[in-house]
């Protein structure tokens, strides 16, 4: 298959997908393409946003969507690791004699929804860090490999926080994008009130299976892009680093600790994915800052006098864009 071949056949797919979502979720277009995104990345994904908004009915409205093995985990203050990675269980033979065998979680499935995850505590929390970062599981001392594709897609509610257990900054950095979930707009609270309340419903169509969907994985990949493009990709997450040379003004006056590492590959593997719902097979300085605020919003730790001043993340960053030159001669 040809190059356009190929950039057509995903862009297809991608609309595909998304009209398929629409039919059962309304509105929430910049939400559904950020989680298509990290999907095709290979990424996870954590929403943002207060109740009754449609993250969870996204997450399930995309597993209609992908021929995926699709479980759901609600996250409580007493659930267990073993709740969700599996345990060893006692069996009994038929000649009587016992044996332990493993009972594997739901974790072991494409696509994981864990809904209110910052309702669980920090050690059923980590019980995720190694499936998410490796695609495998250790229980009993064995390893275990996930299913392929892999995918978690975590929801968390901002305003009611008692009793809930913030995400350690190592688990956030894992996740691929932070989407926030907004409220619906007058025109699209009617048509979920048109949708609900007159007793006819929708379903999503199934647009994509496991083989292909790990194919556009690798076409994405293959995606190129030029070394000064990659370049600013660079320079952006270095700007974010407070008190280095390279720092934005901003940056230094309002973080404590900048991106990782795992940002910059998020920015370029996420514009790729960009790139190609463009039609185009290269990537682009508007790619790298159109998915910079998903991509950084929840690797950058805001300090004491930012929290002060109400300076959050996406407002830092949005002062931190413009200061960065995207002319490489100018950055030199």
């Amino acid at each position: 298959m040809s190059t356009e071949s190929q950039i057509t056949a995903f862009r297809d797919t991608f609309v595909r997908l998304r009209q398929s979502i629409g039919r059962v979720l309304v509105g929430q277009e910049e939400i559904v393409d950020g989680v298509l995104t990290a999907i095709f990345s290979g990424g996870h994904v954590l929403l943002e946003g207060v109740p009754g908004l449609g993250k969870t009915l996204l997450v399930r409205t995309l597993s209609d969507a992908l021929d995926l093995g699709f479980s759901r985990v609600q996250f409580t203050p007493d659930l267990m690791p073993a709740d969700i990675l599996g345990t060893h269980l006692v069996m009994e033979n038929a000649d009587g004699r016992r044996r332990f065998e493993f009972q594997k979680g739901p974790v072991f499935a494409h696509l994981l929804l864990a809904d209110e995850i910052n309702r669980a505590t920090p050690k059923t929390q980590s019980a995720l860090l190694e499936a998410m970062q490796e695609g495998q599981v250790t229980a009993g001392g064995e390893v275990r490999p996930l299913p392929r594709p892999f995918f978690v897609l975590a929801t968390q509610n901002p305003i009611d926080q008692e009793g809930t257990y913030p995400l350690p900054e190592a688990q956030l950095d894992r996740f691929f994008f932070k989407l926030l979930v907004r409220y619906p707009s007058r025109d699209e609270l009617t048509e979920i009130l048109n949708r609900t309340t007159e007793g006819s419903s929708a379903t999503a169509e199934r647009v994509l299976d496991r083989d292909t969907l790990m194919s556009l994985q690798a076409l994405v990949r293959g995606v190129p892009i030029a070394s000064h493009v990659k370049d600013y990709a660079v320079r952006l997450v270095l700007a974010t680093h407070p008190g280095t040379p390279t720092a934005a003004a901003i940056a230094t006056q309002y973080l404590r600790f900048g991106s990782s590492p795992r940002g910059a590959q998020v920015l370029v593997l996420a514009a790729k994915v960009r790139a190609l719902t463009e039609g185009r097979f290269n990537v682009g300085f508007d790619d790298i800052a159109a998915v910079a605020p998903a991509a950084l919003r929840h690797r950058l730790i805001t300090n004491f006098e930012a929290e002060a001043e109400g300076m959050d993340p996406d407002r830092i960053l949005a002062r931190i864009l413009p200061e960065v030159p995207r002319d490489v001669a100018v950055a030199l």
